[in-house]
């Protein structure tokens, strides 16, 4: 991590990633053939209603097209670069197959220039390789994990993340997130072994409001300080309590305090094995799920 002097209010409690000591290059552009023009929605949806609150504004970004589904399997693959990527916080990899095809990865930790990768049942587990879930040992680091095969990485993809493999089945694999949650997926889908690249960025402090105003974030308005008609926490004479137990957001909703908010009825709540850690109003422990 990189802090500044205090030479004014806004640098002195910044700080950012030391980015020449992490990229390649920090001047270089993205490969052209690999990008596309990205708008910015604001927060809107197709109707033009705010529909995620406190975005909008902030810089351009050119959006990097990276390969989820890694479909080319025992190529291997030589890292030409490692990039920054605004649209995510790990780092991205510039590889060039041995054929000749250039594609766009996420850049797991120490993978550096010159580094070879390979998406194979038989590769072997080492940080950037990519095997299917039965192929790699109990106790493996990885990200960049599939929850249908063949349907791409959906597990595992911010920076500094990593998911254990904890145990082995028949069929499945248990995993444990980073949430310490545990949960069953498809032997047969793949992931990456290591954990994603740009672990310092959860100690980055923003340090100024105009630094937000880059990044897109708008201002946000505390619901307390709100009309009753405009947030559920909103409303009384002064700094009122806000009148019920739960805490919600604007519609409604449960949120924050360790409060579940997701549905009893999921689909997928059978493969999970034990819930995530709970706050402090929930008793603070974990609970595995009622058996049917």
């Amino acid at each position: 991590m990189k802090k500044y002097k205090p030479t004014s209010a806004g640098r002195r409690d910044g700080s950012v990633v030391e980015y020449k000591k992490k990229l390649t290059s920090t001047q270089s552009e993205p490969l052209k053939s690999l990008t596309k023009g990205k708008k910015s929605t604001g927060g809107r949806n197709s109707d033009g209603r705010i529909t995620a609150l406190n975005r909008g504004g902030g810089n351009k970004r050119t959006y990097r097209l990276i390969d989820f589904k890694y479909n080319k399997k025992d190529v291997p693959a030589k890292v030409e670069s490692v990039e920054y990527d605004p649209n995510r916080t790990g780092f991205i990899a510039l590889i060039c197959y041995l054929d000749g095809e250039r594609r766009y990865i996420l850049a797991p930790e120490q993978l550096k220039q010159g580094d070879e990768i390979i998406v194979s049942e038989k590769a072997k587990v080492k940080p950037g390789n990519r095997l299917p879930l039965n192929k790699i040992p109990v106790g493996t680091t990885v990200y960049n994990v599939e929850i249908n095969p063949g349907a791409g990485s959906r597990l595992g993809r911010s920076a500094g993340c990593s998911i254990e493999v904890v145990a082995q089945d028949a069929q499945h694999t248990s995993l444990k997130l980073p949430s310490t949650e545990v949960r069953k997926v498809q032997n047969t889908a793949w992931a990456s072994v290591g954990s994603v690249s740009n672990d310092e960025h959860r100690l980055v402090s923003i340090g100024k409001a105009g630094r937000a105003r880059h990044m897109g974030l708008r201002p946000k308005v505390r619901g307390t300080a709100k009309n009753a008609v405009d947030h559920p926490h909103g409303g009384g004479e002064g700094r009122s309590p806000r009148g019920h137990r739960r805490q919600r957001t604007k519609q409604g909703r449960p949120t924050g305090k360790g409060q579940k908010t997701r549905s009893p009825k999921k689909y997928s709540n059978k493969m999970i094995v034990l819930r995530r850690k709970l706050g402090k109003v929930m008793g603070g422990q974990r609970q595995s799920l009622p058996k049917k």
